[in-house]
This record gives structure tokens, sequence and C-alpha cells, in this order.
């Protein structure tokens, strides 16, 4: 695990992004939660939308990218208006067939790190309602349950309820 570096994704990222997303997705939906991620929800010009505002990160083992997130210093959609104090992590995924045990949690922990050096004292997230597994894995991780967001709008112009979690940063 050593070898897991953290790099700011470029253009050329694009397809690996997707692909990382609609694994994730198809994932998830196999472990039956089938209400957060769908295949195919986002392309390239989503993650370059993304790049252009926020930051998206890949993790790569060896040259090989087993993961991925998106930070956005702002995301009133689901906090609403708020002062710059935190960092909003989205879209955390791993690759299930080459990622070893513990790279999503060390996939977090970077992206507080990338939070914190750019001067912010909140990491905040957000996850489906009603996901307790995902739920219980970012409490477990340090994070809080803060409010629930209704009716978030997601890609394809429908809404989710979501759960609204913080970490506090040193």
């Amino acid at each position: 695990m050593n070898d897991l570096r953290f790099r700011p994704a470029v253009d050329a990222d694009l397809s690996t992004l997707v692909r990382l997303r609609d694994d994730a997705a198809r994932w998830m939906n196999f472990r039956g939660n089938t209400g957060q991620w769908q295949p195919g929800e986002l392309d390239e010009d989503h993650f370059r939308r993304i790049m252009e505002d926020g930051e998206v990160w890949i993790a790569e083992l060896q040259g090989r990218p087993v993961g991925a997130w998106e930070l956005w210093w702002e995301d009133p959609e689901a906090w609403g208006p708020q002062p710059p104090t935190a960092g909003y992590v989205h879209r955390l995924m791993v690759d299930r067939t080459a990622a070893l045990p513990g790279t999503g949690l060390r996939l977090l922990r970077a992206a507080e790190r990338r939070v914190a050096e750019a001067g912010r004292t909140l990491a905040r997230l957000d996850c489906l309602a009603g996901n307790a597994r995902l739920t219980a894995y970012y409490v477990d991780s340090g994070y809080h349950v803060v409010g629930r967001k209704e009716g978030k709008p997601q890609p394809g112009g429908t809404t989710k309820s979501y759960t609204l979690l913080e970490k506090p940063l040193r």
C-alpha cells in the first residue's frame, strides 16, 4: 500500500474517470445499493467541468489507476450558502478489481489532507439517505451526521435525499 500515489487528474484521465465511476456504480448495484449511482449517468464532460471548477484526483498503484475522487470548494445544492471553511468530497471511487483493502479510506484521508492544505477546517460529504452501510463507513471514519438534504438534483433531472456528514480537520 506504500506505493499508492495521488495526483490531480488531467484531460487524458477523463475516460478512466468515467470507467471508475461506472464500475463503482455496477459494484454498488450488485451489492443491492441500487438507489445511489447508475452506470452511464456521468460522462467525460462532467469530470471536465469539475476539473475546471474544483479538483479531481486519481489514485494509482504501481502506475495503474485504482481510485479517484472529486473535491469541490462549495456545494450550495446540498449545503446551502456557506462560508469558505470546508472542502466537499464527492464521488469517492475505488476499482474493486485492482485496489487493495483499505484503499477507500486512504483516498478519503488524502482528500482530507488536501482540504486542510487549502486552509479549510472541515471535510464534508453526503451519501444517499437510507444507505446505512455507507453512512456507518463514514461515521467509522470520523465523520458526524449533521443533517439531511431533501430533493437534491441529480444527473438526468431526478432528485434524491441525502445524509450530510462532516469532519473537523486539524
